[in-house]
């Protein structure tokens, strides 16, 4: 897919955060950077920012913004990604933070609500079920960094919806 290494060309710290605007916007306003599961800690960190989203925004305005959130991942998260020498970078996080606010927008605003989006997102990211690892594994660039999050998120929607069918949440 890519001839990127494993291992980064420079170690990804908070110089090398502010050293580009792309950095900062893909390592989730620092949130990536976080030693161990950078990946749970970029989902952490959507949670406040979506909290503030909704006081501002309505769901149909804050679908917009994930857009736009979403394209301008591609773009930071694709300069991040050859800066560091490394296509999919753990601590590029703003895959993360999109997708979790697209889950966020099919749940009631109260902490069972929050918890299932929470839970299920990161499961269907960290398992990446097909065709989740399909496009993880093909999809280059930034556009391949953000995609399969998009899918993750997709998968968990689905899945809350089929619980709300059911139970309320």
């Amino acid at each position: 897919m890519n001839d990127y290494p494993q291992v980064p060309l420079v170690r990804p710290d908070w110089q090398f955060l502010v050293a580009h605007p792309a950095h900062f916007i893909a390592f989730g306003f620092g949130s990536g950077l976080a030693k161990k599961a950078p990946g749970t800690f970029g989902t952490l960190a959507a949670l406040p920012l979506y909290a503030v989203l909704i006081q501002c925004f309505s769901p149909l305005s804050i679908a917009w913004i994930c857009l736009f959130v979403f394209l301008l991942g591609c773009w930071a998260s694709d300069i991040t990604g050859k800066a560091l020498g490394v296509h999919d970078f753990g601590g590029i996080v703003i895959d993360e933070i999109v997708a979790m606010w697209l889950v966020l927008l099919f749940v009631p605003l109260n902490p069972l609500g929050w918890l299932l989006a929470f839970t299920l997102f990161r499961l269907f990211d960290i398992f990446k079920p097909w065709p989740i690892c399909w496009f993880d594994q093909r999809v280059p660039g930034g556009v391949g960094v953000m995609i399969d999050d998009i899918l993750a998120a997709a998968y968990a929607i689905l899945v809350l919806l089929g619980i709300q069918h059911f139970y309320i949440l």
